[in-house]
């Protein structure tokens, strides 16, 4: 099945077309080492340049952080060119081979959505017949939601946090989502079932994967495969059975943790972070300022007066 083999693999820029292993461009930030399974990114800041690609099985989104500038697009027999403004969009469609003309330097930020993660969004939409949907190229397009939805991408590749693979599982399934309601040839589809509840015994699971797993990285897949459920219909249904998305509510776990370790022992600040599963203990320090208000430090001077 596509969804388990892409599933067990990082994403690297080795299943990208190679746009960014041009030596004119520079790479800024890029996840290749971050274990990113459902989803690639990369910044970079892009020279002018012109070259033919070979499609890939993964769709490619790529959105212009500067600009305005030209961009020229080959599909086949079609040539289009237009000139994109900052938050618009160049979409393609894996399978697809392709030419691409950019006419000035541009910041940009690339993403390649796995083909299974489309697949499986799509049958969880249960909207039509997921074979029959097919991604429509895009060029100068805007979208603000894939815009948001990228710049949390954007922002998590310079963020050490440990929620960052469930995190981007779940911004992963966002933008599918996104792109067969929007960006798809689906067409006349029957209205949406409304997304049911987790069952007692799934939830408790569920919560007990995260909970015995505070201290290690952990993906969307891992917590959904403990209750038995594809990603997105597990995402799905955590968030309608408990009002957060599961990456706010494995925070809250860790943050939560934290507080009783802080509290109840004498490890220095530094051990609990990494203990509830944080990079460091700065990361710790300002998760916890986010959500209670106050400093490690303090809090268990507070607990302890």
């Amino acid at each position: 099945m596509g969804t388990m083999a892409a599933s067990g693999r990082p994403f690297t820029v080795n299943e990208t077309h190679g746009i960014l292993l041009r030596p004119e461009h520079r790479i800024i930030a890029a996840s290749d080492r971050l274990g990113w399974k459902s989803l690639y990114a990369s910044m970079q800041r892009e020279a002018p340049y012109g070259a033919a690609y070979v499609g890939v099985p993964d769709h490619l989104i790529i959105l212009h952080l500067d600009g305005p500038v030209t961009v020229s697009r080959v599909l086949g027999k079609s040539w289009a060119s237009r000139v994109i403004p900052p938050g618009g969009l160049f979409m393609l469609p894996g399978g697809i081979d392709f030419g691409v003309r950019l006419g000035g330097e541009l910041s940009t930020l690339h993403l390649y959505v796995r083909q299974a993660v489309v697949e499986e969004v799509a049958a969880d939409l249960s909207s039509a017949d997921t074979g029959a949907i097919a991604l429509v190229p895009r060029l100068g397009a805007r979208d603000p939601l894939i815009e948001r939805i990228a710049l949390e991408v954007r922002d998590a590749l310079a963020d050490p946090d440990p929620n960052a693979p469930i995190y981007i599982d779940y911004l992963s399934r966002a933008v599918a989502a996104r792109l067969v309601r929007a960006h798809s040839t689906r067409s006349a589809p029957r209205p949406e079932a409304k997304t049911g509840t987790l069952t007692r015994i799934q939830l408790d699971r569920a919560i007990d994967y995260m909970e015995e797993n505070l201290d290690r990285s952990m993906a969307l897949l891992d917590v959904a495969h403990a209750v038995g459920l594809s990603a997105t219909h597990f995402a799905r249904r955590f968030k309608r059975s408990t009002g957060s998305a599961p990456h706010q509510y494995l925070m809250r776990c860790r943050v939560e943790r934290a507080g009783r370790l802080l509290a109840e022992t004498d490890n220095a600040i530094a051990q609990v972070a990494l203990a509830c599963g944080f990079a460091h203990q700065e990361h710790l320090t300002r998760v916890f300022r986010r959500l209670n208000g106050e400093t490690p430090a303090r809090f268990r001077r507070s607990a302890r007066a």
